[in-house]
C-alpha cells in the first residue's frame, strides 16, 4: 500500500505539470483528490492493516495528499498569471486613440417648462400641491359648481372608470382638496402641475392626456386687480419683458368672473400676422375669480374670503415660447427633437 501511495504520489504530480491550462488542472485535482479517486480508497482499506500499520499509513496518506494539493495549488498560480499575461496582450487599450464620446441625456422640454413655471410661481410665494390622477366625481366636477347633468360636464369629455370614478380632466380637482383641507381658513396659494386626461381626437393641438398648471390663491380682499397682476408678471418672465396682456370675457362653472387671457404676438409685435391669425393676440389661459359657491362647499365663508384662480397648459406655453408647432412633438420621444433643448440648459 505503500509502494501504491508513492506511485500515485508520482503520476499525480506529473500530470499537475502537464496540465496547460485551470481546467485540465482542476481535472487532475478530481482524478486524483476527489471521492472517486485512488486516495480515498486507499484510505477505504486501512481497515484491513493492524492497529501499528494503521497510523504510519495515515501519516503518509496525509503527506501525499498534501504534496499533490502543494503542486496543484502552485501551478494554479502560475496558470492564472500566464492567462491574465494573456488577456492584457489581447485586450491592450491603445491610449492614443481618440475617446468614444458619451450621449448624456437631456431635461424634456416639457419636464424644464414646468419646472420653469414652478420656480416663477414659488418665487411669488406659491407652493406646489399635487393630487391623484384617477379621481372622484365629486372632486373632478361637483365641489367644483359642476353638479350631475350640468351641461358645462360635456366641454370636458371624460374617461369614466365607474360611475362616481374618472381619470381627473383637469389639476382643479387638487385646489378643491386643498381648500377643504384648510377646514375654511385662509390664505392658500398654491399652483398644481399635472397630467390630465380628456377624449380628444390627437392632432397638431390636441392630446387625450396632457399636462397642465392651475393657481390657486385664497385670502381676505383678494380682487380681480390681484389675478391681472399675477398675470402680468408671468407673461413678462416668461415671454419677454416687451409682453402686453389682455383679459377678454369667458366662463367658466367654478369662477365668476371668468376671464381668457391673450399676449401679444411676438412675430407681428401685435400687429397682426398668420400665426396669430391677423388679431396681433395670442390666447395663452384662462382665469377668474373664485366663485363664491366653490368656496361654500369648501367651507369658506364667500363674504370672508376672495380668491382667484387661473389654469394653463404647459404644452402650449412650450409651443408658444420654443416655436413647436405639432404638440404630438412632445410625446413621440424623438431624440432629434429633444436633442434641440439642450442649448436652454
Amino acid at each position: 500500500m505503500q509502494e501504491r501511495l508513492q506511485e500515485l504520489q508520482a503520476e499525480a504530480l506529473d500530470k499537475v505539470q502537464q496540465a496547460s491550462n485551470l481546467k485540465e488542472l482542476n481535472d487532475v485535482r478530481v482524478a486524483y483528490l476527489g471521492k472517486k479517486g485512488p486516495i480515498t480508497e486507499v484510505l477505504r482499506g486501512m481497515g484491513k492493516l493492524s492497529a501499528e500499520e494503521r497510523p504510519k499509513m495515515g501519516a503518509l496518506v496525509n503527506v501525499v495528499r498534501e504534496a499533490i494539493e502543494s503542486a496543484i495549488g502552485t501551478k494554479q498560480q502560475l496558470l492564472e498569471e500566464a492567462e491574465v499575461q494573456e488577456k492584457l496582450a489581447s485586450e491592450s487599450i491603445d491610449v492614443t486613440l481618440p475617446g468614444r464620446p458619451v450621449k448624456v441625456g437631456n431635461h424634456h422640454p416639457l419636464t424644464r417648462m414646468i419646472e420653469e413655471i414652478e420656480d416663477l410661481f414659488i418665487g411669488m410665494g406659491y407652493t406646489v400641491a399635487e393630487g391623484p390622477e384617477v379621481e372622484k366625481d365629486y372632486y373632478n366636477f361637483e365641489a367644483l359648481n359642476l353638479p350631475k347633468g350640468h351641461p358645462a360636464r360635456d366641454m370636458q369629455d371624460s374617461f369614466y372608470i365607474t360611475e362616481e370614478i374618472l381619470l381627473r380632466t383637469h389639476t382643479s380637482p387638487v385646489q378643491a382638496r386643498t381648500m377643504e383641507k384648510h377646514k375654511g381658513q385662509g390664505p392658500i396659494k398654491i399652483i398644481c402641475p399635472g397630467k390630465v386626461y380628456r377624449r380628444d381626437n390627437d392632432d397638431a393641438t390636441h392630446s387625450h392626456q396632457f399636462m397642465q398648471i392651475e393657481g390657486l390663491v385664497i385670502d381676505e380682499n383678494i380682487r380681480m386687480s390681484d389675478l391681472k397682476g399675477t398675470l402680468e408678471v408671468f407673461a413678462k418672465k416668461m415671454f419677454g419683458e416687451d409682453r402686453e396682456i389682455r383679459l377678454r370675457p369667458s366662463f367658466f362653472p367654478f369662477t365668476e368672473p371668468s376671464v381668457e387671457m391673450d399676449i401679444s404676438c411676438k412675430i407681428c409685435g401685435g400687429k397682426g400676422c398668420n400665426v396669430c391669425k391677423g388679431t396681433g393676440w395670442i390666447e395663452i389661459l384662462g382665469a377668474g375669480m373664485v366663485h363664491p359657491n366653490v368656496l361654500e362647499m369648501a367651507g369658506y365663508d364667500s363674504k370672508k374670503y376672495t380668491g382667484f384662480a387661473f389654469g394653463m397648459g404647459p404644452e402650449r406655453i412650450a409651443m408658444l415660447k420654443y416655436g413647436v408647432d405639432d404638440i404630438r412633438h412632445f410625446y413621440t420621444n424623438d431624440v432629434r427633437f429633444l436633442k434641440q433643448f439642450s442649448i436652454h440648459e
